[in-house]
């Protein structure tokens, strides 16, 4: 066997950067961590490590709150698809725009609205670029400071509750999702008020940036008025209509999701919007974005196990506490720099999967909180989107954002929010209680 050769700190570290370099390839996530987690467990232990696919396969399958999954994703494609969304814009663009910069704030307001409807950062990010981006751009708004805030506010679908995310942190880090979402929501909420607190500073001092909507925009009959506040009404009597199910005892996680993606539907419905393409665009996206997260988890599992197996964890709590003599919180610092550095060339799932078997067991033996850290590797991943010269929102917003709007200007607009969402996250690390007090409540 291999092992009889060479170490297993040296098997483990070929591991990693074999995988990288698939990655770095364009091969899909999975392929690359699946491909390099199986061909070394049958180098190391021979034909009986065939199993461990297969474990991995059931252990996934009789895994019940991965129901939630699909069932978050079909509810934010529904709402997406069904206009819901455009409506919810209309609402903010009449309520908010009297103010400097009220649309740029109503856009965060918005994209907050979608990360707790959705759970995905592509959701937000795709419609921003198409509604919110191209309503701004034509009243005269910075396209700098608007680029900035549709990119920030769809980082936090990653954050805000339903989050994937944390489903798959909770999955490989074997942590109950249900705090972990209850812990997300209080740093969520937090950074979505720092960034309107910066957008609204900003255009205070400087009105250029966004003006105010004209009189006659807003300007409509009260009636009117009321009829979008109750458009906008709808996605946050979804998003309460789950959330309070739960924490009221009344429901389980895997019931509210089910209890979400039949509100969204018959809210589509009430619109006259639930037709045909409707259902099938939306379960065709929820299909092809499930099976790829289901993948990536079971291929996370493998890996994770591959490297239980040859005590890659102790390894590394080796190097970080004995070899370099870190205190636990510098063990921690190290770690989120880790983060931001990989992040620039891969998105957060892939993060996930190669660093959280390593990190998640460090962790805990230092003391520290796992569902605490599982929000800050979460912030981290946010921060990590959007920083050059790769960071995975870069290049979506490149795709989607109007064609006068540059690749410069792109990576220009992410520098005040990148440093207000380090703020964020110093305080969680600060203040753990931010994360920890309301799953402690649960």
């Amino acid at each position: 066997m291999i092992a009889d050769y060479f170490s297993y700190e040296f098997i483990a570290i070929f591991m990693f950067v074999t995988m990288l370099l698939m990655l770095l390839t364009g091969q899909r996530v999975f392929g690359a961590i699946g491909f390099v987690s199986a061909a070394a467990a049958l180098l190391l232990w021979g034909d009986g490590a065939i199993e461990m696919p297969y474990t991995a396969t059931w252990k996934l399958f009789k895994w019940y709150p991965m129901l939630t999954l699909p069932l978050f994703i079909y509810m934010g494609y529904m709402i997406s698809e069904s206009g819901i969304a455009n409506d919810l814009y209309k609402m903010f663009h009449v309520y908010f725009g009297g103010i400097k910069g009220g649309l740029a704030i109503g856009t965060m307001g918005m994209m907050v609205a979608i990360s707790a409807m959705n759970g995905l950062s592509v959701a937000g990010m795709a419609i921003g670029a198409t509604i919110a981006l191209p309503e701004m751009l034509r009243r005269n708004y910075d396209k700098r400071m608007i680029t900035g805030v549709v990119q920030a506010g769809s980082s936090l679908g990653i954050l805000v509750p339903p989050s994937v995310v944390l489903v798959l942190y909770g999955m490989i880090a074997r942590q109950p999702v249900s705090k972990l979402w209850l812990a997300g929501v209080f740093p969520g909420l937090m950074m979505a008020s720092l960034f309107i607190l910066y957008i609204y500073l900003r255009c205070k001092f400087q009105p250029e940036l966004g003006p105010v909507l004209p009189k006659k925009e807003r300007d409509i009959p009260y009636i009117e008025k009321l009829k979008l506040l109750r458009a906008g009404i709808v996605p946050f009597a979804i998003f309460f209509a789950m959330t309070g199910l739960f924490l009221m005892g009344i429901a389980s996680l895997v019931e509210c999701s089910a209890v979400g993606a039949l509100c969204a539907t018959i809210a589509a419905g009430f619109k006259k919007k639930l037709n045909k393409e409707v259902i099938e665009k939306t379960l065709r996206k929820t299909l092809g974005v499930s099976c790829m997260f289901m993948w990536i988890i079971l291929a996370a599992l493998c890996f994770g196990a591959v490297f239980d197996g040859i005590g890659a964890v102790k390894a590394i709590e080796t190097l970080f506490i004995e070899r370099w003599d870190l205190s636990p919180w510098g063990v921690l610092i190290m770690m989120q720099l880790s983060y931001i550095l990989m992040g620039m060339f891969l998105d957060d799932t892939a993060m996930l999967v190669i660093v959280a078997p390593l990190y998640v067991p460090l962790i805990i033996a230092l003391g520290f909180d796992p569902i605490w850290y599982g929000v800050l590797y979460t912030i981290t991943c946010q921060i990590a989107y959007m920083t050059p010269p790769f960071g995975y929102n870069l290049f979506l917003m490149r795709a989607m954002a109007p064609s006068e709007i540059t690749l410069i200007d792109i990576y220009r607009s992410i520098i005040p929010f990148v440093l207000v969402m380090c703020l964020g996250l110093s305080l969680v690390m600060i203040f753990p209680e931010i994360a920890t007090w309301l799953p402690s409540l649960l």
